[in-house]
């Protein structure tokens, strides 16, 4: 039996930290609040294809029991169009610490990696010519 059709698909990321989190992708990667309370905000991106993330209190009855931690170990991918120009917007410019500077590498990407309040790692990439040893990996989906 094939799934049903999805309509919709985004992360939900558990965090301690609801309103930092929720400021720094607004205030730092054009995220808009569609939905806000005190253990929950859904963001989007006000440009299509509005992609969309949401935050919800790690220790909230809402999470299954057992579950109510801080997410540990994500990273979200944000690809942009000139990565260089997002590093100096946000590291130059805004002042965040880069927790992997900026960097090409052989498997077709050049990014940095910065975190969120909540320890979320924040990849931002811009897809780049890959090296041989890469280049036969890539697959065309259709």
């Amino acid at each position: 039996m094939a799934p049903s059709a999805l309509t919709s698909f985004y992360p939900v990321l558990c965090t301690r930290k609801l309103s930092e989190s929720a400021a720094f992708y607004k205030n730092l990667f054009g995220f808009e609040t569609t939905f806000e309370n005190e253990w929950y905000v859904s963001l989007r991106r006000t440009e299509p294809p509005h992609q969309e993330l949401a935050l919800v209190d790690a220790g909230h009855p809402s999470v299954p029991e057992g579950f109510r931690q801080p997410v540990q170990g994500v990273l979200l991918n944000f690809e942009v169009a000139d990565v260089d120009a997002e590093y100096a917007r946000l590291v130059d410019g805004a002042g965040l610490r880069p927790q992997l500077p900026l960097r090409s590498e052989d498997f077709g990407q050049r990014h940095f990696i910065v975190a969120a309040p909540d320890g979320v790692l924040v990849d931002v990439i811009s897809p780049i010519e890959p090296s041989a040893e890469y280049a036969d990996a890539y697959q065309d989906p259709s």
